[in-house]
Parts: structure tokens; C-alpha cells; sequence
């Protein structure tokens, strides 16, 4: 009896171990039992051979009955020995199937928990594009108004509904080996206890066998759920661009009636295409930011731009220097997709072919325009702007490729040129450098590297891209090569970014979105991205460019404050210089004081037309005979004069005054007139006004003056009727009345004594001082001089023998001078004979015809009967006083002309000038200089960046 109450107790305690063992993964073993309770017959045990009524305890610890006392049981005595086995497998399977319920229901509940830590942490990998909602103008917000966003909100699934749709493999891959193991042939008592004893050691295994796997297949799924959310918001992106293109046609058209404000970035251009203009050498004090786009030639620089720029708007050539000057490039948002250049009003439509290659071509044109004098590459900046829906907003400056040699049609300084322009840019402490390499040759080869790495050498505002990533991963023998550059490690130079893009197969015809699709199906395939050697946001020019804007309006936003207080203080300065300098003048810069000159140069121009007719005339019949009197005398009087008798003179002087007339007298009035017309104009523009008068338009007026008397010519058929009014008045002879005579003869008087003094002093020139000036002057005669004077006197004793003599001397009687001349030991040539004869006769020609001129004062008289009976002949009154009419109507002709025609044309040249000049910035450059100038200008300009910035960082500051 003992043994049986021993046996019940040991029960007792197996049924309390079962019931605290209850949640325990597998059964309690059968040596860790009582040492009585084993040699008692256990239903759960596999070795168990005899078969007892179930004690249903094994399910109670699931029920509430648990918790009641246990009652003794009545234990039937023990029969030992073979008894026939029983199988009751509907309830074991029962059994079975009950608890694969809650391990099922276990694994749903794990399954979903990780699920959603999966789709949380991918969320967490998507960019968050919080940051970019300034880029969205205000006018997108305004879209709820024409679309039901919420409908299609509530239309898609939420997030706790994606998530259970996600299965969890490991739980699944568990539950299955359960099954797997209950329906295995067999004791089910085999099949328990391999389950519990063995199950780890399987899971283990499993998990060995299948990590790699694992892996690969999550790396691979994550990589296909980055790309399709890429899609994504590459679509929600096209419908928005869509949208707001929509928005802004509709504001063109004037649906809303309100006026677009001006875009932030068009703001920050202007001030940059300003403070261009300010300083065209790029002067250092210019540190508001840019992004600065610069590599080796043949890099794709180009390249990426126009992928940022979703057009293809530059210049290309197989292996030929392109850019051959700085190019800015302004993005900006627009319902159209268009480029404009800063001083042009032509808009290129990006969609046309045409347009794209009249633009193309318009940039190569400008690049060659600013080169100059034999150079390659020029520093002058080309200002384009680009617009388009969905662009990100950013200002980039495509610089020349640096190259290491200079090949044959190259200036020798060009690479030295491309480093200076490359370094001023660079060197501005806010400029964003884009630093690009070929991906497709070797890292060892580059040369830009090493630039970069001087202007910035700790890489904080350095963006490094990789191009021809397509290239490179067929090229390369090792990818980790590829690895090495994008992560920094094969170059001295650091960058705050790296950037693997790929810019098409290398065909120039190609699109922007094959060009796209090209590069996204790369990287889809490519290995750089499965084998973690590239982040999903290091790849494509799409993430580039959002994050160079990014970049960009960061740098913007920290030191735009800075640089407006910078010329806040510059203007400062400048303004009490010029109060201190020039306390009453107003400041005027170049163009305010070119249009002061010009009214004042017009106002010139039309006091010409205020000239007297008398002064006209005056100053015309002066300056014509000043410029004939010698032909008339030398020409026409003197071999006149010669003739024997009356009628040889006047058919001498009639047939000399017919061929000047036809040939000569026409052109040289005009001429005199044209003249004349330039002095007077030369006079009103020189001339001091008084205290009004301002130097500082001397050299604009004298180019004016000098350009406009260029471009000005005298009417062709001005002379041809001027041959024909000279003519008449020659042809006349009449004298009316006495007035008339004398005056002819006083003409005649001034002329021949005006010319006597002439040759007065061309004789003393000859023959040197007489003796009054040696003695009182202590002057002395050359060698010359006194040869001359012993001639002059030798040919004065000749004259006065025969006061006739005609007026050229024979060769006996040049011989006869020379050897009087030698006899008195004096040495001369012929020719010198002749010169002094040709002043000297002409000397006691014109004493003679004075003297005449005076008998002829009381020759009217006999003028009237035409010297008959008379000894006195005066014909050569008479023919001055024709040269004396000539001249007072041409005179008259002249000013006719003049204040009719030629004054009106004059102005009009001037005004032409004065228009090219205002067009020319280089001419008032160069005309209108100065300290004062200079002063004004920078005033002006630096007022025109500070409110310019001021507006700017106001619109920033609401935006934000």
C-alpha cells in the first residue's frame, strides 16, 4: 500500500510540473521526473508501450479548471505484460490542429510587426522632400481648389493596410516545418518528440543554409522598392510640372487678373547680371554664391548641365574646344520651356528642334564675337536664362575645359587663361563648385582635381560628379576602383558630395528622356548599386541637381545678409566722398551725363541756323579768295599782263577764267563752304559758356564733331549749278557805276599789296637781314644769303635798264649774271639765278601794277567810252572787279545753300552719331571720363545691387 500512495504523490507532482510547464516549447523529459512517477505509465511519453485512459491535463492548463485542487485518483492496479496497441489518431490530430491555431495566429502577429518595421524603415530611406516645399511657388497651393485631393487620399491604401498584405517569410518558413512534421508517417510520439528535441538544432541549420539568400533577395527588393518610389514621384513630379504649367497659362491669360510676382531666382539673377556689369573683371569683393561648373575638356560638362536644364542648348563638337567663355545659366520656373538672352528679347522654344539649334548657334556665334585678338578663350560672361515647369531653380556658370596642352590654332597663353578664369571664380568663398570627371578614363589624368583641391581644400562647398558611370563599369577591371572615387579615396581633393551620373551613349542627336531612360535603366542593372558601392541618392543627374539647388539656396540663404551689408557699407563711403568732393553737382553716372552733352551739342547744331546771312557771306567770300587769289594772279593776271596790247589781254584773261570756271573754281567754293560750315560748328562746340561750361564734354563734343564732318558730304549737284552762277558772273563786264569801280580797284589794291608783302618777305628770307636788323639785332648773313643777295642785286641793275623786261630771262642773259657774279668772285648756279629773278621781277611787277591801279582811280570815264582816244588803259580793274562779283555771288550761293540744305544735313549726322555713340558703351567709356564719372557710376551701381539684394532678401524672408 505504501508504494501505491507513493505512486499517487509522484503523479500529483508530474501533473503540477505539467501545468507550470505548460507554456515551455516542448515536454518535460522523462528523467527529470520523480524516481517513483517513472516507473509509473506516462500517455506522453514516446517509449510508453502500454496504453492507460487519458488524463486530460496536458489541455487544462488552457482552461480555467486549472486552478481547482486536485483529486485523488483511484489508480487501477498495474498489469503487466503485452496488451493490443490502441490508436486514437482523430484526437491527436485534433489536438494538433488546435495548437497550430495559435501558431499561426502567433506568426500573423510577428508578421505583421515586422512588416511594418520593414516598410518604416523604408520610408525612413526616402528623401524627405519637406525641405523642398519653397521650391513649390504659392500658386501650386491653390490647385485644392480644382482637384479633390481627399477623394484620392481616401481612394488609397493606407499605410496599416500595405503592411498586412506583407508577409513574413521566417514565420511562414516555421509554421510549414510544424506541419511538416505532423503529418510525417510515423508514431505521432516519434513526430512530437522530434519536434521538441530537434527542432532547434533544424531552425539553425536553415538559417545557415539561407542568409546569403536572405540578403540578396532583400538587397535586391529594396533596391526594386527605391526605384519603383523613384517612379513614383518622377510621376506625381510630371503631374505637378503639368499642373502648374495649367496654373501659369491661365494667369498669362488673365483668368485670375492678378500680376505673377517675379521669381526668386530671377531676383538673384538680375543682381548678379548687375553686379557683372559693376565689375567685368570679377572683382574679389563679389562673393554672392553660383554654382561654378568646371573639369577637364571633353569631361561632359556640358553634359550635365543640359541634363539639369532638360534641354540640349549648347555648342558640340568631337574632341573641340566648345566653350570658349564663361556661360551663366539662370533655371527658373515658367509655363513654357524656353531660353532668353539677357540683352536680347527673342525667346527659343526648348520643345522645336529649330529653335534649339538657332540657339545652339547663337552661343557659338557670341563665344566667337568675345574672343578677341588672336585668343582662344575670352572672360567675358554670356547671361542666359532658362525657364521651365519643374526645373530647379539655381544659377550655374559653365566655365572653358582645362586642358594640359595647348594644340596647334590655340593662343600659346590659353591654358594659363582657362586657370586664371577658372580660379576667379573658384575663389569666391560662397561658389558652389561642380566639379566634374570622366569616369571613363584614369583617375591619374585629371587635372582639375588638383585646381579644386587649392580653391578648396577641406571640400565644404565642393559637389563631385562622376560622369560616364557606363564606361566605366565596362572598362574597369576593378568596380572597387569606381568605389574609391566616389568615396573621396583616390584624389587629394574632399567634397561635401559625390555623384555617379551617366549623360547618354555618346550621340549627340540624342533626347534628354532617352537620355533619362538610359541612365535609369544603368543603374537599375547595374552592380554599383547591388553590391552597396553607390547609394540610391548618389545616382542619376535627378538627385544632382536636387541636391546642388539644395546646396545652392543654402549658401544663398547664409550669405546673401552678409554681402548686402558689405554694400550697404560701400555706399557709405562713396556717398561722403562725393559730398566732400563735389558738394553742389548732382550726381549724374555715364548715361545721364551723355544725354546732358548731347542736348547741348544739338542746341549747338541749331544755333548754326541763327547766323547771319552777312556773316555767312562774309566769312565765305574771305575764305574763297583767300584760297584763289594766288591762282588768279600767278595764273591768270600775270601772263595776262604780259601782252602787248588790250585785246590780247582780255582774250587772254576770257579764255583762263573759262577753263578755272570749268574745272577748278566749282569744287574749291565748295570745298571753302564745307569748310567754312566746320569752323562755325567747331566754334559753337568749343567755345566756354561761361561758368556754365563743362570740361568734362570736351573729348565727346571733338568725336562728335570729327565723326559727323566724316559722315557728312556736300550735295553732288551743288557744283553743277555753281558752274553755271560762276560762269554768268564772269562773263560780265559791265561796270554801272562809279561805287562799283572803286571799289574794284580797292579790291585790286588789297590784293596786290597783300601779295607785294608776301614777297617782300620771301626776299628777305632769301637775302637775309638787312644792315638795321644786323646792327641792332646782331645778326649775320649765311653763305647762301649773301650769294642770293649779290644776285638780287646784279638783277635789280638789270631791271632798272629795261623796266619792261618781260617776265622770264633769256639764257644769254643768265649767262651774263653768272660771270658778273664770278668776277666778283662769287660762285652761282643757274637755278638760283632764276629763283631770285622769279622774286624779284615779281616785286617790280606788283610796285608797277600799284602804280597803274592809281592812275586807273580816274579812269570810270574813260571806261564808259571804252578807252577810246585814250592812253590809259585800266582792263585789269576790270578784271578784278569780275573776280569781285564772282565772288560775292558765289558767297551768296553758298550760304543758300548752307542754311537751306547743308545746315538741316549736318544735324542730322549729328544726331545719328550722337545715337551710335548711345548705343556704343565702349565709345562712352572712352569719351566720358573722369574721377567724377567714375565716382557717380559706382554710386549708381552699387545703390542699384543694395536695392536689388534688398528686395531679394525680403521676398527670401517671406517665402520662408
Amino acid at each position: 500500500m505504501w508504494r501505491l500512495r507513493r505512486a499517487a504523490v509522484a503523479c500529483e507532482v508530474c501533473q503540477a510540473l505539467v501545468k507550470h510547464s505548460c507554456g515551455v516549447k516542448g515536454r518535460l523529459p522523462l528523467q527529470k521526473l520523480h524516481l517513483v512517477s517513472r516507473s509509473i505509465s506516462h500517455w506522453h511519453h514516446p517509449t510508453l508501450k502500454l496504453q492507460r485512459p487519458q488524463i486530460r491535463t496536458s489541455f487544462q492548463p488552457l482552461s480555467s479548471l486549472t486552478n481547482l485542487p486536485l483529486r485523488k485518483l483511484k489508480l487501477s492496479p498495474a498489469k503487466y505484460g503485452y496488451q493490443p496497441r490502441r490508436h486514437f489518431w482523430p484526437a491527436r490530430l485534433a489536438a494538433r490542429l488546435l495548437k497550430l491555431r495559435y501558431i499561426v495566429l502567433g506568426s500573423a502577429v510577428g508578421g505583421g510587426y515586422t512588416a511594418k518595421k520593414t516598410f518604416d524603415q523604408w520610408k525612413d530611406m526616402i528623401p524627405d522632400l519637406s525641405d523642398y516645399k519653397w521650391i513649390v511657388p504659392d500658386i501650386v497651393w491653390e490647385i485644392d481648389d480644382y482637384i479633390d485631393f481627399e477623394k484620392i487620399r481616401n481612394a488609397l491604401p493606407n499605410s496599416e493596410d500595405l503592411t498586412k498584405l506583407v508577409p513574413d517569410f521566417d514565420k511562414i518558413v516555421e509554421s510549414l516545418s510544424l506541419l511538416k512534421d505532423f503529418f510525417t508517417t510515423g508514431s505521432p510520439g516519434e513526430t512530437a518528440f522530434r519536434a521538441t528535441d530537434h527542432g532547434p538544432e533544424s531552425d539553425k541549420h536553415y538559417r545557415k543554409v539561407s542568409d546569403k539568400e536572405k540578403i540578396d533577395q532583400l538587397q535586391e527588393e529594396l533596391l526594386r522598392t527605391q526605384l519603383k518610389y523613384q517612379r513614383i514621384l518622377e510621376r506625381l513630379e510630371k503631374e505637378n510640372k503639368e499642373l502648374r504649367k495649367l496654373v501659369l497659362q491661365k494667369d498669362d491669360k488673365g483668368i485670375h487678373h492678378r500680376k505673377l510676382k517675379k521669381s526668386l531666382i530671377d531676383m538673384y539673377s538680375e543682381v548678379l547680371d548687375v553686379l557683372s556689369d559693376y565689375d567685368a573683371s570679377y572683382n574679389t569683393q563679389d562673393h554672392l554664391p553660383r554654382v561654378v561648373v568646371v573639369g577637364d575638356q571633353s569631361a561632359g560638362k556640358t553634359s550635365v548641365l543640359e541634363m539639369i536644364a532638360q534641354a540640349r542648348i549648347f555648342p558640340r563638337g568631337s574632341g573641340e574646344m566648345m566653350t570658349r567663355s564663361p556661360v551663366k545659366v539662370t533655371l527658373s520656373e515658367g509655363p513654357h520651356h524656353v531660353a532668353l538672352f539677357k540683352d536680347s528679347s527673342r525667346e527659343f522654344d526648348l520643345t522645336k528642334e529649330e529653335d534649339l539649334a538657332a540657339l545652339r548657334h547663337e552661343i557659338e556665334i557670341r563665344m566667337r564675337k568675345n574672343v578677341k585678338d588672336g585668343a582662344t578663350v575670352s572672360p567675358e560672361t554670356i547671361s542666359l536664362n532658362v525657364k521651365g515647369p519643374g526645373l530647379q531653380r539655381m544659377v550655374l556658370v559653365d566655365l572653358p575645359g582645362v586642358i594640359n596642352t595647348v594644340t596647334s590654332g590655340m593662343a600659346p597663353d590659353t591654358k594659363e587663361t582657362i586657370f586664371s578664369i577658372s580660379k576667379a571664380y573658384m575663389q569666391n568663398p560662397n561658389a558652389i563648385i561642380l566639379c566634374i570627371q570622366d569616369g571613363s578614363v584614369d583617375a591619374e589624368r585629371s587635372i582639375v582635381t588638383d585646381l579644386v583641391s587649392q580653391m578648396d581644400p577641406h571640400g565644404r562647398r565642393t559637389i563631385f560628379v562622376l560622369t560616364k558611370v557606363d564606361l566605366a563599369e565596362k572598362n574597369v577591371a576593378s568596380p572597387n576602383r569606381i568605389q574609391q572615387i566616389i568615396e573621396g579615396k583616390l584624389f587629394p581633393m574632399k567634397a561635401l558630395g559625390y555623384f555617379a551620373v551617366v549623360t547618354g551613349k555618346g550621340n549627340s542627336s540624342e533626347s534628354i528622356e532617352a537620355i533619362k531612360e538610359y541612365e535609369e535603366e544603368f543603374f537599375q542593372n547595374s552592380k554599383l548599386l547591388k553590391t552597396s558601392m553607390l547609394k540610391a541618392h548618389q545616382v542619376t543627374t535627378r538627385n544632382l541637381s536636387l541636391a546642388v539647388s539644395d546646396c545652392f539656396w543654402k549658401m544663398v540663404r547664409e550669405s546673401v545678409e552678409q554681402q548686402a551689408d558689405s554694400f550697404k557699407a560701400t555706399r557709405f563711403n562713396l556717398e561722403t566722398e562725393w559730398k566732400n568732393n563735389y558738394p553742389r553737382l548732382r550726381e549724374l553716372d555715364r548715361n545721364e551725363l551723355f544725354e546732358k552733352a548731347k542736348n547741348e551739342i544739338l542746341d549747338e547744331v541749331i544755333s548754326l541756323s541763327q547766323v547771319t546771312p552777312k556773316h555767312w557771306e562774309e566769312i565765305l567770300q574771305q575764305s574763297l579768295w583767300e584760297r584763289v587769289s594766288t591762282h588768279v594772279i600767278e595764273n591768270i593776271y600775270l601772263p595776262a599782263a604780259q601782252t602787248m596790247n588790250s585785246g590780247t589781254f582780255n582774250t587772254t584773261v576770257d579764255i583762263k577764267l573759262k577753263q578755272w570756271t570749268d574745272k577748278q573754281l566749282p569744287n574749291r567754293a565748295v570745298e571753302v563752304a564745307w569748310e567754312t560750315l566746320q569752323d562755325e560748328f567747331s566754334r559753337f562746340m568749343t567755345e566756354p559758356k561761361g561758368k556754365e561750361h563743362d570740361d568734362i564734354f570736351d573729348k565727346l563734343k571733338e568725336a562728335v564733331k570729327e565723326e559727323s564732318i566724316k559722315r557728312h558730304k556736300w550735295n553732288d549737284f551743288a557744283e553743277d549749278s555753281l558752274r553755271v552762277i560762276q560762269h554768268n558772273a564772269l562773263e560780265d563786264r559791265s561796270i554801272s557805276d562809279k561805287q562799283q569801280w572803286d571799289a574794284a580797284i580797292y579790291f585790286m589794291e588789297e590784293a596786290l599789296q597783300a601779295r607785294l608783302k608776301d614777297t617782300e618777305s620771301a626776299i628777305e628770307n632769301m637775302i637775309g637781314p638787312d644792315w638795321k636788323k644786323r646792327w641792332l639785332y646782331w645778326k649775320n648773313r649765311t653763305q647762301e644769303q649773301c650769294v642770293h643777295n649779290e644776285t638780287k642785286s646784279e638783277l635789280e641793275k638789270m631791271l632798272k635798264c629795261n623796266e619792261e623786261h618781260p617776265a622770264y630771262l633769256a639764257s644769254d642773259e643768265i649767262t651774263t649774271v653768272r660771270k658778273n657774279l664770278e668776277s666778283r668772285g662769287v660762285e652761282v648756279d643757274p637755278s638760283l639765278i632764276k629763283d631770285t629773278w622769279h622774286q624779284v621781277y615779281r616785286r617790280h611787277f606788283l610796285k608797277t601794277a600799284l602804280n597803274h591801279c592809281n592812275l586807273c582811280r580816274r579812269g570810270f570815264y574813260y571806261y564808259q567810252r571804252h578807252f577810246v582816244d585814250s592812253e590809259l588803259e585800266c582792263n585789269d580793274v576790270v578784271l578784278f572787279w569780275r573776280i569781285q562779283r564772282m565772288l560775292a555771288i558765289t558767297a551768296n550761293t553758298l550760304r543758300q545753300q548752307l542754311t537751306n540744305t547743308e545746315v538741316r544735313r549736318l544735324e542730322k549726322n549729328v544726331k545719328e552719331v550722337l545715337e551710335d555713340f548711345a548705343e556704343d558703351g565702349e565709345k562712352k567709356l572712352k569719351l566720358l571720363t573722369g574721377k567724377r564719372v567714375q565716382l557717380a557710376e559706382d554710386l549708381k551701381k552699387v545703390r542699384e545691387i543694395q536695392e536689388k539684394l534688398d528686395a531679394f532678401i525680403e521676398a527670401l524672408h517671406q517665402e520662408k
